[in-house]
């Protein structure tokens, strides 16, 4: 009895999501407008017309940004745009955020004042409404925590537990280029503390890879454009954590396997020069990097004629049945077998 009452886990050997199901496995629910309770991107809540989605994201100094190469203005739109993110998997729009912050004494009003005016042109550029939230003080750092809310059409919704044989794998923009970007921002920061009197960062024509690492955008459009052709994807998730781990997840909810095309990936031709600067694989960078926020979605195949011709979507696979697992076509011919390792949490 002993033995078991000292037992002590490590959560690194649960992992987030592992993390998440253990501690909200046995949660029932006591209310028949919850639709969706935990396990995708948004709760889901029947508003009796159309469906209510709900969503919190936190991030945390130290763990998902370094103030040394973030600027405040940025971070206040990331922190935004990150969340919304997770609106437009579900194939819906946000409409209200609330934003809770803490804070240490070393940030000044000057400098709370900078990532508000980044969360305020977010919030005008998305067209969502600032509610509510709460301040408080912090023994050391930033964190903010953000709660988006949005709505989705009953028939619109999209889940990452719907996908199906036969759906053809679809992804949006390009993948790999905010990993570099945060590879580069890491090393110009080694190197600025390494050198007496502080070597300027060179980034010059880095631009590209260090805006999707700083400043991201959540695909609003495409999901805009879902609409106006009247494409509801079979499934849904961003691509937050890397499109190794995303496709796990619609994978093993779905109850299903994929076949990866690795020439149907998109990569930017500046995360490609990059990668291989680094010593890195192209499409490694793009199944393990994370935070590009684009959009991994599986379409049935008779919808095929609707894809065709939106643009930024690429037809990157097919999702196969389970026990065929989940593996990558490479260019060169050969399978392997995909393994999720995007951005661990813990």
């Amino acid at each position: 009895m002993a033995e078991e009452k000292n037992k002590r886990t490590d959560v690194n050997k649960l992992g987030e999501f592992g993390l998440i199901d253990h501690l909200t496995e046995g949660f029932v629910s006591y209310h028949e407008n919850t639709v969706k309770m935990v396990g995708d991107d948004a709760a889901v809540l029947d508003n009796g017309s159309d469906y209510r989605l709900i969503s919190t994201d936190c991030l945390v100094e130290g763990i998902h940004f370094d103030l040394a190469y973030t600027p405040l203005k940025h971070l206040g739109y990331k922190a935004i745009a990150v969340n919304l993110s997770d609106i437009y998997a579900m194939n819906g729009f946000p409409e209200q955020v609330t934003v809770s912050i803490a804070f240490s004494n070393r940030f000044s009003v000057e400098a709370i004042d900078e990532l508000y005016k980044g969360i305020k042109t977010a919030c005008n550029n998305y067209k969502v409404d600032l509610i509510g939230g709460d301040t408080t003080s912090s023994p050391k750092g930033l964190f903010i925590s953000v709660t988006a809310i949005g709505r989705v059409d009953k028939d619109k919704v999209v889940y990452r537990n719907t996908a199906k044989k036969g759906d053809l794998i679809c992804i949006t923009g390009n993948l790999g280029a905010s990993f570099l970007g945060l590879q580069i921002l890491e090393r110009e920061k080694q190197i600025y503390q390494s050198t007496p009197g502080g070597l300027q960062p060179d980034l010059e024509d880095q631009s590209y890879l260090i805006g999707r690492q700083l400043k991201p955008e959540a695909r609003f459009d495409m999901v805009e454009l879902f609409h106006k052709a009247n494409l509801v994807p079979t499934s849904m998730i961003d691509i937050s954590d890397g499109l190794a781990s995303e496709l796990f997840h619609i994978c093993k909810q779905s109850g299903v396997g994929a076949i990866l095309e690795e020439s149907g990936v998109p990569i930017h031709p500046d995360a490609e020069k990059k990668s291989i600067d680094f010593g890195i694989d192209p499409i490694t960078s793009a199944l393990s990097g994370g935070e590009d926020y684009e959009l991994l979605f599986t379409i049935d195949v008779n919808d095929i004629e609707k894809v065709k011709f939106l643009p930024d979507i690429y037809i990157a696979g097919e999702i196969v049945p389970k026990e065929d697992g989940i593996k990558l076509h490479t260019k060169g011919g050969n399978i392997h077998e995909i393994k999720a390792q995007g951005w661990v949490h813990f």
